[in-house]
């Protein structure tokens, strides 16, 4: 149920908010970080709340729960001219940014579709220079039936090598996600050790891998290894837990291990939080936020 925000709660729980801030700021100051260590920066991917409040109720919620980023969908396609103003108004003001974003419909894994993704991406880079955003999300599109082997896979290289020209003419990144086949049974890309290989084909700073642990999960396992084996090219880190895509400590992932291991390889670029709450949202943020840092730490 949407839990109801009246000015009371809203200043309680701002109180409560600042209060931790504030201790953690005197417990960071009394335990200084080593120079050398790399804190990954926390963000909520914004779509999870949507059927829990309108977008800039979400962004207040977002920003109670201590985070300073967003990450989005594409939901600034449908904003006036008027909402854009409000929206970016009240963004700067709960000193949240976007710090990736979706929005791309065209797959790059279309052997004929490679000006059409092109395309999409260029017209796609002014709302995300607007949203001060530095990263996209590209996925690969359909498995296409009949296509040769090895087809999409050299389409995906070279799709992505003219894509990393134009993102660093732009001075953006993108990171290209696999969706898990129990979610999108007609997707191409389904798991990141192929999106890794490609990643290392197409050998661009500006195209990473996003590595989406509910979905590799969800059809592969064997998430730490492929950490190991790859982190150089993780660009983004998406968090939730199976079954249900709801916050860490609710399914069968272990994100102790997880978040231990991605400390001792020195992640140092975001994790997202895209889950479902099952409690309080402004709470339940909070705690897998804070889980999170404890333990990368």
């Amino acid at each position: 149920m949407l839990r109801m925000f009246t000015r009371r709660t809203f200043v309680s729980m701002s109180a409560a908010s600042l209060a931790a801030r504030a201790l953690q700021a005197q417990e960071t100051a009394q335990s200084p970080v080593p120079q050398s260590q790399i804190s990954p920066q926390f963000s909520v991917m914004i779509w999870t709340l949507k059927k829990l409040g309108t977008f800039e109720e979400n962004l207040d919620r977002v920003a109670l729960a201590g985070y300073h980023h967003v990450e989005l969908v594409g939901e600034f396609k449908q904003w006036s001219e008027e909402d854009y103003r409000r929206i970016i108004g009240r963004m700067e003001t709960l000193k949240i940014s976007v710090d990736a974003t979706s929005g791309v419909s065209a797959g790059f894994a279309d052997p004929s579709g490679r000006d059409a993704f092109l395309s999409g991406l260029k017209d796609l880079i002014p709302a995300a220079k607007r949203l001060q955003c530095k990263q996209i999300i590209l996925l690969s599109g359909k498995r296409i039936e009949g296509a040769a082997p090895g087809s999409q896979r050299a389409a995906s290289i070279e799709a992505l090598k003219r894509a990393a020209d134009v993102l660093n003419s732009a001075g953006l990144v993108a990171v290209i996600e696999p969706i898990d086949r129990l979610e999108n049974p007609t997707i191409y890309l389904d798991g990141v050790t192929e999106a890794f290989e490609i990643a290392a084909a197409v050998n661009s700073p500006n195209v990473r891998v996003l590595y989406d642990i509910y979905h590799e999960q969800r059809e592969f396992g064997n998430l730490i290894e492929k950490f190991e084996k790859n982190i150089e090219q993780v660009g983004l880190v998406h968090i939730a837990d199976v079954p249900g895509r709801h916050e860490p400590g609710t399914g069968e992932i272990n994100y102790l291990n997880i978040y231990r291991k991605l400390a001792q390889l020195n992640y140092g670029g975001t994790i997202c939080m895209e889950f479902y709450p099952t409690g309080d949202i402004v709470s339940t943020l909070g705690r897998a936020r804070d889980q999170a840092r404890s333990l990368l730490g």
